[in-house]
């Protein structure tokens, strides 16, 4: 493991997704799952967002979209709380789940819709 991949990543990760969650993400490691756990915090927060080539707002709005394609709504809605974490504006969301509808479907946006009205009735930013 790159501990500096490792230690980047959980960092924009926390960042992203709020120390609530990670730290409950972390607590329910197992020997079955720590690979797993690793892999996430070096290669997609270490390696991928860390890139300064995109702001932390684009990739947000990327994930919407890729996660309503492929129908994952817990997903969904940990990276919605994230988009939200990174500035973007409920309407953006909204806006990135619209597009969706004419590259997934509709149904596929529609059930997007529906895990955003979720996180946005929820949603409480976390203190910093």
């Amino acid at each position: 493991m790159d501990k500096n991949l490792y230690d980047a990543g959980m960092k924009v990760r926390r960042q992203v997704l709020g120390d609530e969650y990670v730290d409950a993400a972390l607590a329910s490691v197992t020997p079955l799952t720590k690979g797993l756990q690793d892999l996430i915090a070096e290669f997609v927060w270490g390696a991928i967002w860390t890139r300064p080539q995109l702001p932390l707002k684009t990739r947000s709005l990327i994930n919407l979209g890729m996660l309503t394609a492929l129908n994952r709504p817990a997903e969904l809605k940990l990276h919605i709380r994230g988009a939200l974490n990174n500035g973007c504006s409920r309407e953006e969301i909204a806006e990135a789940l619209l597009q969706s509808a004419g590259y997934c479907g509709v149904p596929a946006a529609i059930d997007g819709f529906r895990v955003a009205r979720e996180v946005f009735e929820s949603y409480q930013p976390e203190q910093q």
